[in-house]
């Protein structure tokens, strides 16, 4: 199993790479820049394929998480703009540090859009992205927190999306636990039904990367609030143990986004390894 977790670059992208090593991390998560921001970052060419090579010479994964406020459904142009200018950026800063791709939060229902009206957006803000890129990196869809029904929250919504994008083979999936659980998309106890709808879906065969979160709250409550995956959460551990030991799931990296302060990262990532190897 490659476990790791989100890390800073504040030491920069080898920076990054090098302390994951140094954790025994298999994997890392990075902003590529300022999280806050959708500003063009001129970032360190240099910088980014030492880390690649460093990556590569010691098996490392990473992937680069876009920053908060990237949104697939822009409200206005202005934004749209920024936001496809933000996401060429991310996936050229991606690609350089050897990332498989960069994590990108679905969209959501706008106020004065209709449901259906929301989706084509998100297809031609994917399509106004993507046909501008010819890289290796993808745009990896992450699931949606909610309450049940909430947008972005079900594999069918993530499935058809991809599908009816010019260009499908340019995005993966990025499944967070958390947000699974808060929608009961996965409730802890359904696994086997997941399993088998992402397969009948074709789901797994694009998921490129899990986020590993336990959920402060029960299923169903639509709430976002992750905890460490041993302490505090309602997911248990033999429910983890199902989702660990699923052969679609094998080489995909875990990447924790738990809360660091209560758990430090390096501390879960050796619990996660010996329990799970």
């Amino acid at each position: 199993m490659k476990f790791g977790c989100h890390l800073s670059i504040g030491d920069g992208y080898l920076g990054a790479a090098k302390k994951a090593f140094k954790m025994g991390a298999a994997a890392f998560q990075y902003f590529p820049k300022n999280p806050r921001s959708l500003s063009i970052k001129d970032f360190n060419q240099d910088d980014a394929a030492l880390c690649k090579t460093f990556c590569e010479e010691n098996n490392i994964l990473s992937v680069s998480h876009t920053p908060y406020p990237t949104s697939i459904t822009p409200h206005d142009v202005k934004k749209r703009e920024q936001v496809i200018r933000s996401l060429l950026n991310d996936l050229e800063i991606t690609e350089a540090c050897g990332s498989i791709g960069a994590v990108v939060h679905f969209g959501k229902h706008l106020k004065n859009k209709t449901l259906i009206e929301s989706y084509q957006l998100m297809i031609e803000v994917l399509n106004d992205v993507l046909s501008k890129w010819d890289g290796q990196a993808k745009i990896l869809l992450e699931n949606n927190a909610g309450v049940p029904g909430t947008i972005g929250t079900t594999l069918e919504e993530l499935v058809q999306i991809r599908k009816l994008c010019d260009y499908p083979e340019k995005i993966g999936f990025c499944l967070d636990t958390c947000h699974a659980f808060s929608c009961s998309l996965w409730n802890g106890d359904n696994w086997a039904e997941v399993i088998q709808k992402g397969k009948d879906l074709g789901y797994f065969d694009e998921l490129k990367v899990i986020h590993l979160n336990n959920s402060k709250y029960p299923s169903g409550e639509g709430k976002d609030r992750h905890a460490p995956i041993f302490q505090g959460g309602y997911i248990k551990e033999d429910q983890f143990d199902q989702l660990m030991k699923t052969p679609k799931l094998k080489g995909i990296p875990f990447i924790l986004e738990t809360p660091k302060e209560v758990v430090p990262h390096e501390k879960e990532i050796k619990q996660l390894q010996k329990i799970w190897g």
